[in-house]
Parts: structure tokens; sequence; C-alpha cells
């Protein structure tokens, strides 16, 4: 048995190891930004991102006090988008499905996600988590999650 996922919220201090995860060559290919990020506009890009939880909030996954993976949620106009990041010396270990699964009952509100149709690992990670494929554009499968909120429009 796994020791129990917790998800805490993220701060500054964070900051180094999201960005070593973020600029993974995996986290990379993942992404639909494949660039490396520079550590200044991380930084930027974090600080605004935690000064504003209204639009956007992210979490650190932890197991045993070690961070394994972070989650976010981005407010659109009418949905929460949801995107993970597994570290990468805790890939194939389940835990994008904990914090997915986990991420979920946070909200209330009609949740989606956006997966590139080579990302095998995260497709499945989103339908063993209860999402749903909805349509594709470009490469992308856009899913949702049929909570009760999403299912009443």
């Amino acid at each position: 048995m796994t020791a129990p996922l917790n998800l805490r919220s993220a701060e500054m201090a964070d900051a180094d190891l999201l960005l070593l995860w973020r600029n993974d060559l995996e986290t990379r290919k993942a992404s639909h930004n494949m660039e490396e990020v520079l550590i200044e506009s991380h930084f930027a890009w974090l600080d605004a991102s935690l000064k504003s939880p209204q639009k956007r909030r992210l979490w650190i996954a932890e197991i045993d006090g070690k961070a394994v993976g972070t989650c976010r949620a981005d407010k659109l106009d009418n949905a929460w988008e949801l995107s993970w990041t597994v570290a990468p010396d805790a890939r194939g270990k389940g835990v994008a499905h904990q914090m997915l699964s986990k991420l979920v009952h946070y909200f209330n509100e009609p949740l989606m996600a956006q997966i590139k149709v080579n990302n095998i690992a995260s497709i499945k990670v989103a339908e063993r988590a209860g999402f749903v494929l909805d349509t594709q554009e470009h490469g992308v499968l856009f899913y949702v999650y049929p909570n009760a909120s999403s299912m009443a429009h």
C-alpha cells in the first residue's frame, strides 16, 4: 500500500522545483508550449499566479512529505481547466491518478483538460479519473469532467 498523497497549496519556496519539473524534456513534450522556460519569467509567472487564486490555483502533491508532482487549475469563462505534472523520479507509480482523483473534489464547477493526442499516460489518467472525451482539434483532445454542475447544460 502506497502512502497517501497530500495536496498543498504551492508557494514561492516551490519555485525552483516547479521550474525543474517544467523544463524536464518529457514535461515539455506534453506541454502546449514546449520551449524551455527561463528562470526570470518563471518567477514572475509563479508570483502572479499565487496572487490570483480566482484565476489560477496551484498545488504541490506530496507523499510522505516528498514533493512528487504539481496540479494547476486555470479559470476559463465557464470551467476550470486542469493540468498536472509528475516529478520525473515519481513517474509510473500512479501519482497522476492520485493527484487528479483528489483534485476534482476541490471543485463544484465544470472541469476540463486539454491533452495532446500522443500523451497516452495523461489520456489514461484523465479517463480513469472520470473525464470524458468531448472533442478533438489540431492534435489536442478536450476532456470534460461530468460532475453535477457540468451536466446541467
